[in-house]
């Protein structure tokens, strides 16, 4: 018997698809998923024993990852992302992955010294990632304005971008790269 079915099936199937964005992502720990997802049971399924089912959501989300992963390329779409961020990094950029929001980011350019910019995206952008193949980047300058059609920085990132076979575009200041969100992970 599935121990969501007193929940109801549309929260069933809402805490089955958070399991699997917050397990895809690829930078939740075991105890951030977990954490994440007793919320949400108790939130939306307070019936349920959500030590019960978390380790269940978690379990089923980690399995059906595994069966994905075995048809995957040996280098994946984040594969070539995280190689562009590292090279952003060494050229003096601030990145920030899978943060809460633009504080978050904004505070981690503020504490770096001598910054060329900063390149950040949230979790809810990477969950986007997961579900649509679609990651948006933000790009700012070292005073936190956002980058322009034309100027050096968009430029430079776009140009890494496309090198990795990471097609991108600027759009309404954010950079929308296509993505197939396929990152091995291991809790």
């Amino acid at each position: 018997m599935d121990v969501l079915s007193a929940a109801g099936e549309r929260t069933a199937r809402e805490l089955r698809g958070l399991a699997r964005v917050l397990v895809r992502s690829g930078y939740a720990d075991r105890a951030a998923v977990t954490t994440a997802l007793t919320e949400a049971v108790q939130e939306d399924a307070p019936a349920a024993d959500a030590a019960v089912v978390v380790p269940e959501l978690i379990a089923e989300a980690e399995a059906d990852l595994r069966a994905d992963a075995e048809t995957w390329p040996a280098e994946t779409g984040p594969d070539r992302l995280d190689a562009v961020l590292a090279e952003l990094e060494s050229l003096g950029i601030v990145v920030v992955r899978y943060c809460a929001d633009h504080h978050d980011a904004r505070r981690a350019l503020e504490a770096a010294t001598d910054p060329k910019g900063l390149v950040f995206f949230t979790d809810t952008d990477v969950w986007h990632a997961v579900d649509f193949g679609m990651l948006e980047l933000k790009v700012w300058h070292p005073d936190t304005a956002n980058v322009a059609p034309g100027e050096p920085l968009l430029e430079d990132v776009l140009a890494l971008l496309h090198e990795r076979d990471l097609p991108a575009t600027f759009d309404e200041g954010r950079i929308e790269v296509t993505v197939d969100w396929q990152r091995r992970v291991e809790l």
